[in-house]
């Protein structure tokens, strides 16, 4: 699928990528992690094209400067910096869909799911919308297409946890059909969504490592939080994952999406001192998929802190 051979990139006098050497497969999930300067954007936009490079880089033997046009058919994509855009929402939309032939009715249904009335929206020019309308739009632009390779950099990074869930449920439709690597600089924020570890830093890779593949992405989990008092700073951050305050003032519950389960215990470890108790269970009784089925899923891990 992807094919990284001795690509080196400089700029200037300065070497951003150095000896690089990477295989990608459809149904691998990557992170592709590594500190600002690391050389992560590098890569992916000498993926996309977008850059000249020494050595060789492909996406199914095609060479993305000149094929363009027949990888970017292939591929999804959702930067870590929306693009300035003055053109309107509904324009965007179609100018998208055409240039990747699908409907784009799929990705206005997408942006629904996300939360983003794109129709309500379709006479706003894009450079005007909210930095998490932005991101909504743009991955319901790149999710709602058929693709064999998505490419996303920090792309829950803007997202409320409803939003980050839905999401995850999009990304586990397609994680055997196409590949993934999904660029962070930090490994919690998508751990849990992968199958391998790329790290790279100064340019180089550091680590290439295969993780285990145990969580559902579009597995919940119930949770409640007891604290030993109340606390207005450990309560908003609770508020802001959307749990819901109980009437004894230091209980909360609330559903967490699985592949967020770090996440949120890294968040939770900053109010270590507070905390009197966490109860999880990963448990769904109704899952309903993007095209609107329904599926009892029954399903306990008990983890009790």
């Amino acid at each position: 699928m992807i094919n990284f051979s001795n690509v080196e990139k400089n700029f200037r006098r300065n070497a951003v990528l150095q000896d690089i050497n990477l295989k990608i497969e459809r149904g691998q999930r990557v992170a592709l992690v590594g500190s600002n300067g690391a050389g992560k954007t590098t890569l992916i936009r000498c993926l996309l094209g977008e850059y000249n490079c020494k050595g060789k880089v492909t996406i199914d033997d095609m060479d993305p400067r000149e094929h363009r046009q027949q990888v970017l058919l292939k591929v999804g994509f959702v930067p870590q910096l929306p693009p300035p855009l003055r053109m309107p929402v509904g324009r965007l939309i179609q100018f998208a869909s055409s240039l990747c032939d699908s409907d784009p009715e799929n990705m206005h249904e997408v942006a629904d799911m996300l939360g983003f009335d794109a129709r309500h929206f379709r006479h706003q020019p894009f450079v005007k919308l909210s930095g998490g309308q932005k991101q909504k739009l743009l991955i319901a632009i790149a999710l709602g297409r058929d693709c064999e390779l998505l490419v996303m950099d920090e792309p829950a990074a803007n997202l409320d946890p409803e939003a980050r869930h839905i999401l995850f449920k999009l990304l586990a439709e397609k994680q055997e059909s196409a590949a993934m690597l999904i660029s962070s600089h930090r490994l919690d924020e998508v751990a849990s969504l992968v199958n391998r570890v790329v790290e790279m830093d100064l340019g180089k890779i550091v680590l290439d490592d295969e993780v285990a593949d145990l969580v559902d992405m579009s597995s919940q989990l119930s949770c409640s939080v007891r604290m030993i008092k109340p606390e207005p700073a450990f309560a908003k951050a609770l508020s802001e994952w959307g749990f819901s305050q109980q009437t004894d003032d230091v209980s909360w519950n609330g559903i967490i999406a699985g592949p967020d389960r770090l996440r949120f215990l890294g968040m939770m470890s900053r109010y270590a001192a507070l905390l009197a108790g966490i109860e999880m269970h990963e448990s769904e009784t109704l899952q309903t998929d993007t095209h609107g089925k329904g599926a009892d899923i029954e399903d306990e891990i008990n983890h009790v802190a």
